[in-house]
């Protein structure tokens, strides 16, 4: 059995990095027709990804209450990278907060500050803060969804690390209502490369309204993004 699931994560890896490159150099040409085409163009991506790890490794989604739409801040747990595209999926347009080297990667990062991401430099400090600030009040203004993951790294099933302070001082400068979200991708979608099938739940949490102090903020996600943790 592991000899087959072995050898469907490796078809899988194969055709997902080829579709992905395939997908960037269509997007590339779509910057040319606007920012819609861009952006349908990286759902479209998503949507593909989504049913290659269904259809090759026999990996579903189950969302457990539905996403709010518009201007929120959507913290997530970080467990794969399975989330990072699902979420994309699931999300309408959302604009991603993520670490710098991902959107200097040629071509790729590109598209991605294209389509519209948050890039933090984590050594900046306060600057890289402030520019957080600054693009996330743009993409609020746009009425687009902004997704971070708060715990600011991946983490194993059963870890609960503390918040990165960045998610605080970037809830309190947008003055945006928070989704929290769970998941249980890393049972299923671990670091490497054997994958396993089975279904990957993402439970919507309780919207929490904006305004509260840090502790409390920073309770309520980190209790709700660790709902599957308990």
């Amino acid at each position: 059995m592991k000899a087959v699931q072995l050898a469907r994560s490796i078809l899988y890896a194969g055709a997902f990095y080829l579709a992905t490159f395939l997908f960037v150099l269509a997007g590339i040409a779509a910057t040319l027709f606007g920012m819609k085409a861009t952006r349908s163009l990286v759902q479209s991506w998503t949507r593909f990804s989504y049913a290659l790890a269904r259809g090759i490794i026999g990996v579903r989604t189950e969302v457990q209450s539905a996403i709010p739409t518009g201007a929120v801040l959507i913290a997530v747990k970080h467990q794969s990278m399975y989330e990072t595209l699902e979420m994309v999926r699931l999300a309408d347009t959302p604009v991603i907060v993520l670490k710098r080297e991902l959107s200097q990667i040629p071509l790729f990062g590109w598209l991605t500050r294209r389509y519209g991401v948050i890039p933090v430099d984590r050594s900046a400090g306060p600057k890289a803060l402030r520019a957080m600030m600054a693009s996330g009040r743009e993409a609020a203004a746009e009425g687009r969804a902004i997704i971070i993951y708060p715990e600011g790294t991946r983490v194993r099933p059963g870890e609960t690390p503390p918040l990165q302070p960045g998610f605080a001082g970037l809830y309190r400068a947008l003055g945006l209502p928070v989704v929290p979200v769970a998941v249980d991708s890393g049972r299923l979608w671990p670091r490497g490369l054997l994958k396993t099938p089975g279904t990957i739940h993402f439970r919507i949490g309780e919207t929490i309204p904006p305004g509260l102090k840090r502790d409390e903020i920073e309770r309520r996600v980190h209790s709700a993004i660790n709902a599957f943790e308990a």
